[in-house]
C-alpha cells in the first residue's frame, strides 16, 4: 500500500532525489522547503510520515516537530540534520520523533526505517481499533435486563464510576466481583473499565485459573533474559502492559500461594518485579478481580491469604445467578435469538410459548452463558422462524443430578464437588465427555477438575 509521505527540507536537490526515490517504491510524496510550508500542507492533507530536517530557514526541527505533533498527534516523524548529537537525538525523541537519522542520507537504511515505521503505524492502528471494538461492546446498556438483581447491579456500578470520577489521585479501589460460573463477570469488569476514567487505556485480563504458577506469573510481571531455560529475550508483563489502564483478574481464587504474594505487593506499593529482574517498576494499573469460588471459606482453610482477601476486596460487586433474575431469562432469550438470527441469516426469529415456558422452569446452572449456547443450538437446528420446546437442548445437570444426597453437616466445596462429579460420571458409565454435558461444563474443564481432585475415570479418550 503507498504511503503519504512529507519532505520537509529546505536543500532542493536532496528533497528532490528523496523524492524521486520514494515515488519509484510508490509512495506519494510532497514536499516544503520551510517548516511554515510544511505546515500549511498539514491543514488539508494527513501524511503517514514526516522526513523533517533540523536546520530549517525561521524555525528549528524541534519547534517544527512540537507544532507537527500538535496538529497530527498520529504522524510519525523522521528528524534529519547533518549535525547530529547524542543529546539532539534525545531531545528530538523526547519531543516524539519516531527515529533520528544523520546526514549524509543511506537509502537503503531510509527505507528499513520507513518500513519500520509502516508496520507500527497498521498495528497501531489495529490496537486502536480493537480498543473502540472493545468499547462498543462494553458498557452498562451492554448488562441486559429490568429485574430488580440487574437493576441493584447497574445502580451498584454506575455509582462507583460516579465516585471514580471525582477521585483526587490514580490510585482507584480494587474491585472483586462475586458470582457463579457463566453469570457475566467479565461484562461487569468491562463496564468498570470501559465506563470510567481509564476508558482509553489499555484493559488486559488473564485468567489465574488457566495455567501453572510459573506461567501465570511470567504473563502478569514479565521477565528478563535468562530468568528461566526459554526466556531468550525480555519480555514485558500484563501488568506492564495495563499501565494507567486495567487488570482483569479472572478466576483469582485459582491463583497459587506464591502467586498471591506478588500480587499483594502490587497492590499494596504499586511495585513488581519482572522474574530474574533487580530492579522494580512502578505501576499504576488498576486490579479488578472475580471469582466463582467462596474466598472467604478459603481464608479460613488457609489456601488463600487473609491480606490479599482484603485488599482485593475494597468494593465487591456480586453478579446475580440467572435464576434469580425472573422475567429476564426471556428477555435474554430474545436478545440471543436475534444475536444468532442476524449471524446466521435467519431473521424473524421468535420464541414460542411452550419454549418460553421451559425456559423460565429450567434452573439455569451454567447461567448466562449457558442460556446463549442453547439460544445458539435452537437458531441452528431451526428449520422454521418460531424456537419450541424441542429445539431447545437443555442440560440434565438441572433434572438429572437432584437426587445426590447432600449432608447439611458436611458443606464442604471441594468434597461435595466431589461426589458431584464422581455421579454424573456413575450415570454416563465412566464416559468424560458424556458427564462433562451432564455437569454443563466442557469436556476439557471436567479433565482439569479431575486431575485437580486427584480422581480416574476409567474412560481414555
Amino acid at each position: 500500500m503507498a504511503r503519504a509521505i512529507l519532505i520537509i527540507e529546505d536543500e532542493t536537490t536532496l528533497a528532490r532525489n528523496l523524492a524521486m526515490y520514494l515515488e519509484r517504491m510508490g509512495d506519494e510524496v510532497r514536499i516544503a522547503g520551510r517548516a511554515e510550508d510544511g505546515l500549511t500542507l498539514l491543514e488539508t492533507w494527513r501524511p503517514d510520515i514526516v522526513i523533517l530536517d533540523h536546520n530549517l530557514p525561521g524555525m528549528t526541527g524541534l519547534e517544527a516537530l512540537s507544532r507537527i505533533r500538535a496538529v497530527d498527534t498520529d504522524a510519525r516523524i523522521i528528524m534529519v540534520t547533518g549535525y547530529g548529537s547524542t543529546e539532539l537525538a534525545v531531545e528530538a525523541m523526547k519531543a516524539g520523533a519516531a527515529d533520528f537519522m544523520t546526514k549524509p542520507l543511506v537509502l537503503s537504511e531510509l527505507k528499513i526505517v520507513l518500513d519500520r515505521l509502516s508496520v507500527q503505524g497498521k498495528l497501531a492502528s489495529t490496537v486502536d481499533y480493537y480498543a473502540q471494538r472493545d468499547a462498543q461492546d462494553s458498557g452498562l446498556d451492554k448488562i441486559v435486563g429490568e429485574s430488580e438483581p440487574v437493576r441493584q447491579l447497574r445502580h451498584t456500578i454506575a455509582t462507583l464510576l460516579d465516585s471514580e470520577s471525582r477521585l483526587s489521585d490514580r490510585d482507584p479501589p480494587a474491585v472483586l466481583i462475586v458470582g457463579e460460573t457463566g453469570t457475566g463477570k467479565e461484562l461487569v469488569a468491562r463496564a468498570l473499565h470501559f465506563g470510567g476514567p481509564r476508558r482509553t487505556e489499555p484493559f488486559v485480563e488473564i485468567n489465574c485459573g488457566a495455567m501453572p504458577a510459573q506461567l501465570i506469573e511470567a504473563e502478569l510481571f514479565g521477565y528478563e533474559k535468562g530468568a528461566f531455560t526459554d526466556a531468550r529475550t525480555r519480555k514485558a508483563g500484563l501488568v506492564e502492559t495495563a499501565e494507567n489502564g486495567t487488570v482483569f483478574l479472572d478466576e483469582i481464587g485459582e491463583a497459587e500461594l506464591s502467586t498471591q504474594v506478588k500480587l499483594l505487593k502490587l497492590l499494596e506499593e504499586k511495585r513488581m518485579r519482572r522474574l530474574g529482574g533487580l530492579r522494580e517498576l512502578q505501576v499504576h494499573a488498576r486490579v479488578i478481580s472475580a471469582t466463582n469460588r467462596p474466598l472467604e471459606q478459603m481464608v479460613r482453610d488457609g489456601t488463600f491469604r487473609a491480606d490479599l482477601f482484603f485488599r482485593l476486596r475494597i468494593v465487591e460487586i456480586r453478579v446475580p445467578p440467572l435464576r434469580e433474575r425472573g422475567g429476564d431469562i426471556t428477555v435474554l432469550a430474545e436478545h440471543f435469538l436475534q444475536l444468532h438470527g442476524q449471524r446466521y441469516r435467519k431473521p424473524g426469529l421468535v420464541l414460542g410459548p411452550d419454549a418460553r415456558q421451559a425456559l423460565l422452569q429450567y434452573s439455569w446452572p451454567g447461567n448466562i452463558r449457558e442460556l446463549r449456547n442453547v439460544m445458539e443450538q435452537a437458531v441452528l437446528v431451526l428449520e422454521g422462524t418460531e424456537v419450541g420446546v424441542r429445539h431447545l437442548r437443555l442440560s440434565g445437570l438441572a433434572t438429572q443430578m437432584h437426587d445426590i444426597p447432600i449432608n447439611d453437616d458436611d458443606l464442604h466445596l471441594e468434597r461435595m464437588e466431589r461426589r458431584l462429579i464422581q455421579r454424573a460420571l456413575e450415570k454416563t458409565k465412566q464416559n468424560v465427555s458424556a458427564a462433562a454435558r451432564l455437569l454443563g461444563v466442557s469436556r476439557d474443564t471436567l479433565r482439569y477438575r479431575l486431575e485437580r481432585l486427584d480422581m480416574r475415570s476409567d474412560d481414555k479418550t
